[in-house]
């Protein structure tokens, strides 16, 4: 499953800070807002009641219990001023102007006619109004009170309060807006000075991982950032020495290979004279003594093929191994191997005519011979060699029609010493014939590669380019 891509880290800190930023103006913002939002209306409220108190006594004592609407209407209008409205009801009169007492709820007009000053905010007709209402009490000689069952109703505006609060909410905006911007100016400041460091250990890494041992970053300051730096630059220095090490380790093995290689050609020889010599006399001689002979002429050859191997591989790891290249013919190439080696009856070969390429025909026929070995003595026939072209490539396809390879073991075929069964350990093999083939193949700037046929059988595929460069890297 393809993983989702990710926000960079400059996005994400700029996202963290404007988020912050963004959250912090809103809260303090909006907390002034409420906060001043309830101080202007309730200083408005209150100075409402107020005023509709101080101006309801001054019609003390009513004129009569039981009011018309024309006293209704003197009562509403010592309550009315250029801001407020108000009207006068009594058991269904009320004063002739003022307003529309459609306006009062009726939860407030319980209120009032229970006695109690009220008051509530209300949108009429899209405006904004504050509602006050008071009941008229008479007072008896005996200083009781009972109520007249005249109620006052008046309805103040409360616009200009809603424009100053609308004004107070534009400001929170452009705070909000103002602090946005400088919290994106000044993540960008943070996470360029956060960042450049990063990218510079970012650089540092790709660089150490290509090889460049000696990759090192400059240490600023003394915070986390420089600390990173300052292990890294332990790592990195830890990392170059041990590197080194191995190399000359790696290098003294092949050195050593190599020179032992080399100092066992002269025995060897005198070895595969003797053997030369046990072969012939070997019939002659009592069984258990030509037992022994046969087995060290054979082993002696054994030997040699492994000591031949090693000094070719040692060529390849010190990187002296050369291509000797010349226009074939592949097809004869292929029949010329298989003839050499008295596989011709053995092996079914599929060769096109007129398929020409430049190559180095002794390290082809190592790889053939090799593949074609192993298929004859570890797989089962018929065993096959088929080759096929385009403009720029062949192909040379072994395949035998055995049981195949075991999964576990195809990453591993190529790999040096390496044997797929362990009742081979002591067989005729080295573990290296394959290893040389591949060698031979990436020489070429081809490759070698294996799988398991669907109806049975290991194939083996060399890919060759047509024209293989030449020694000193331009194109033949």
């Amino acid at each position: 499953m393809t993983p989702r891509p990710s926000l960079g880290l400059r996005a994400r800190l700029l996202f963290a800070f404007a988020l912050l930023c963004v959250v912090t103006a809103a809260a303090v913002a909006g907390g002034m807002y409420v906060q001043a939002r309830n101080e202007i209306l309730q200083r408005t409220q209150d100075a409402a009641v107020q005023a509709m108190r101080s101006r309801l006594e001054t019609v003390f004592p009513l004129r009569s219990p039981e009011p018309g609407p024309a006293e209704l209407g003197e009562i509403a209008g010592t309550v009315t001023d250029r801001n407020v409205s108000a009207i006068a009801l009594y058991y269904g009169e009320r004063s002739p102007d003022g307003f529309d007492p459609g306006a009062i709820s009726q939860g407030l007009r319980r209120v009032v006619a229970g006695g109690e000053i009220a008051w509530q905010r209300i949108t009429w007709q899209g405006v904004p109004i504050l509602i006050i209402g008071a009941p008229l009490l008479i007072v008896e000689p005996d200083r009781t009170t009972r109520l007249s069952g005249i109620e006052v109703y008046t309805a103040r505006s409360l616009d200009p309060e809603q424009r100053s609060i609308d004004q107070l909410a534009a400001w929170a905006w452009l705070i909000g807006l103002a602090a946005l911007g400088f919290a994106v100016v000044l993540a960008s400041l943070a996470t360029r000075g956060v960042l450049r460091p990063v990218r510079e250990l970012g650089r540092a890494a790709r660089l150490l991982g290509e090889g460049e041992m000696r990759t090192r970053i400059a240490v600023h300051g003394s915070d986390e950032l420089a600390d990173v730096a300052r292990t890294f630059n332990d790592t990195a220095a830890n990392l170059e020495r041990h590197v080194k090490q191995l190399r000359a380790m790696e290098a003294d093995a092949r050195r050593f290979v190599a020179d032992v290689s080399h100092e066992l050609r002269t025995p060897l020889a005198a070895l595969a004279a003797v053997a030369d010599v046990l072969d012939e006399e070997a019939a002659g001689l009592p069984e258990p003594a030509g037992r022994a002979a046969r087995l060290v002429s054979q082993e002696t050859l054994n030997l040699t093929g492994l000591v031949n191997d090693l000094i070719e591989i040692s060529r390849f790891d010190s990187g002296v191994a050369a291509l000797a290249l010349n226009e074939i013919d592949v097809a004869e190439l292929v029949r010329a191997t298989l003839r050499a080696r008295g596989w011709s009856e053995s092996v079914q070969a599929e060769l096109p005519a007129a398929v020409t390429a430049r190559l180095d025909p002794r390290r082809v026929d190592v790889i053939l011979a090799n593949l074609v070995g192993n298929a004859l003595r570890h797989g089962e026939p018929p065993v096959s060699v088929r080759v096929s072209a385009d403009p720029q490539w062949i192909a040379l396809e072994v395949r035998d029609h055995g049981p195949g390879l075991d999964e576990a073991v195809l990453p591993h075929v190529f790999d040096r010493f390496y044997k797929a069964s362990a009742a081979r350990a002591r067989s005729e093999g080295s573990g290296l014939g394959l290893a040389i083939a591949r060698e031979n193949a990436l020489l070429h700037r081809g490759d070698l590669t294996v799988t398991n046929a669907p109806d049975g059988g290991a194939v083996f595929t060399l890919r060759l380019p047509r024209w293989a460069p030449d020694p000193d890297g331009g194109a033949a």
